[in-house]
């Protein structure tokens, strides 16, 4: 069982080092099978919270402020609600309703319907909201985030310092709020610390990958990772 986990969460974490998000995504089509649903949407909050930070420090230089501002405000108004949608809805139907909103989200990139630009605060609050919704409620708020950059005219590596420092804000609230929900338990803080090597070296080769990624490439990475997520997501509820 710990081979299996840390193979699941190593390999979510190298997608998170690769494109800047992607551990829950990963992680959580998978890591339901070996834990209890709550112990791994926590503890993959726990390790979000940590290197998200990580990730953005090497990137700082790249960072933009531009709609950043509004997707901060809309993902910190409404992580509270995702953590109470946590506690009152049937996780298998949240989970299916995210793996199918992702299906139709890289069918839209594949058929060429993608927005190309999301201009006005409308879009960023929208973003961070729905971010907040995803991340309190199933610990994957990236999905949201990473819509909204790919439709900004912005450098892979600007997109990779937005998403984590949008998502530095979103994993720290969401953390804050499972600790008051008494959810941060003995059993989550072992975990933490049983994967910690495997999540570490998958992170560190993620990113050392990264910067032999081209435009191009980066973006068919983000629409492959949503794509297998999603499929995941929506046959296993």
């Amino acid at each position: 069982a710990w081979l299996l986990g840390a193979l699941v969460i190593g390999a979510a974490c190298f997608v998170q080092g690769l494109a800047g998000f992607g551990i829950g995504l990963v992680s959580l089509a998978f890591l339901p099978y070996l834990m209890s649903p709550a112990h791994a949407i926590v503890l993959i909050t726990l390790y979000a919270a940590v290197f998200t930070v990580i990730i953005f420090i090497p990137l700082r230089r790249d960072f933009v402020l531009r709609g950043m501002i509004e997707l901060t405000i809309g993902t910190v108004l409404a992580t509270p609600f995702g953590i109470w949608v946590l506690a009152v809805l049937s996780p298998d139907a949240l989970t299916r309703l995210i793996g199918l909103v992702l299906l139709l989200i890289v069918a839209l990139e594949w058929f060429g319907l993608y927005p190309q630009g999301l201009s006005g605060r409308g879009w960023g609050f929208g973003a961070g909201g729905v971010a907040g919704l995803l991340g309190g409620a199933i610990g994957t708020p990236g999905p949201a985030v990473i819509l909204y950059a790919a439709a900004q005219d912005w450098s892979p590596r600007t997109v990779k310092a937005n998403i984590p420092a949008s998502l530095i804000v979103n994993q720290t609230v969401i953390a804050i709020g499972y600790w008051w929900a008494g959810l941060l338990d003995r059993d989550v803080w072992r975990l933490s610390t049983l994967y910690a090597v495997p999540a570490v070296a998958g992170l560190a080769a993620g990113m050392v990958l990264f910067n032999r990624l081209d435009r191009a490439r980066f973006r068919r990475v983000v629409f492959a990772v949503l794509f297998l997520s999603g499929l995941v997501l929506l046959l296993r509820g």
